[in-house]
């Protein structure tokens, strides 16, 4: 029977985060894969399986999957799967790369006052503005006024595309209602992950966010980081170069993420940042 680390993902000092189930690759159907998150209570699992030395750091090939299917990327559950590895390093600063269906990458996770914070470059972002028809469809499916849209409304990408949707206040964001059945719907009609809204950033670059993604299986995520790239990729064409976001409030499970955007020349590269914690094992 393998063994399941649980670890909390995207954690906001110390406490809450995204319960995310990370193990050892294994010879499972995808089926199996799938039942894994249902059965302990998860909205993820990853599997990792060693590949070598890459530039001199342990290299290990990841695989998401939630209960309907894979995902070709997990920004929570690449946190989990970095505090996992340092965790059985024993290290104060771990380094590894990565590989998903599509990338490498590099990621870290270091130490501090106890707890770990791990690292990566959730790859390059594509944006594009969000049609009518779209928007409109997902606003009535999270049960948003039109009247409370906030700005301009994109679609993102940094593996799925996902709209990112402005709401007016934090009080907005928590008081949204979605319908689970009719979004899942709108989503699959326009090809999307699903809906990450958020409140403005403020002048320290904090906001709040719900991440809505019944098309795969989890009607919403307590944190979600490749969403908050995606958002801090949206930013930076206004200026916004930092950004801390909190998600999980409404369930019970209080989450942040950071993102910050480096310059170099006319490329912009991510940097998404968490806090985590393997809070058990169990025998599967």
């Amino acid at each position: 029977m393998p063994e399941v680390a649980i670890v909390a993902a995207c954690q906001r000092r110390r406490a809450g985060g995204s319960p995310t189930a990370v193990l050892d690759d294994a010879p499972l159907t995808d089926a199996e894969r799938c039942r894994i998150p249902t059965e302990l209570g998860t909205s993820h699992a990853v599997f990792l399986r060693a590949s070598g030395i890459e530039h001199g750091r342990p290299s290990f090939t990841l695989r998401f999957f939630t209960a309907t299917g894979e995902l070709p990327a997990c920004g929570h559950g690449t946190v989990a799967a970095l505090a996992l590895l340092a965790e059985r390093e024993g290290a104060d600063d771990y380094r590894a790369v990565l590989r998903t269906t599509h990338r490498s990458f590099d990621g870290r996770a270091v130490r501090d006052s106890g707890g770990l914070m791990a690292s990566f470059d959730p790859g390059p972002v594509s944006l594009r503005h969000a049609r009518g028809p779209e928007l409109e469809a997902i606003a009535d499916g999270i049960g948003l006024a039109k009247e409370a849209v906030a700005g301009d409304a994109v679609v993102a990408s940094n593996g799925r595309p996902r709209l990112l949707l402005p709401v007016r206040s934090r009080a907005v964001l928590a008081g949204l209602v979605p319908d689970v059945t009719l979004l899942r719907g709108v989503c699959d009609r326009f090809g999307l992950l699903g809906c990450f809204a958020y409140s403005p950033p403020d002048r320290h670059g904090r906001a709040a966010a719900r991440m809505f993604a019944p098309s795969i299986g989890v009607p919403e995520d307590v944190a979600n980081a490749n969403s908050t790239a995606c958002l801090a990729a949206h930013a930076a064409g206004s200026g916004t170069d930092r950004l801390t976001v909190d998600m999980g409030d409404h369930l019970g499970c209080p989450a942040t993420i950071t993102a910050t955007v480096h310059h170099d020349g006319l490329e912009r590269r991510i940097l998404v940042g968490a806090q985590a914690t393997v809070t058990r094992t169990v025998a599967y």
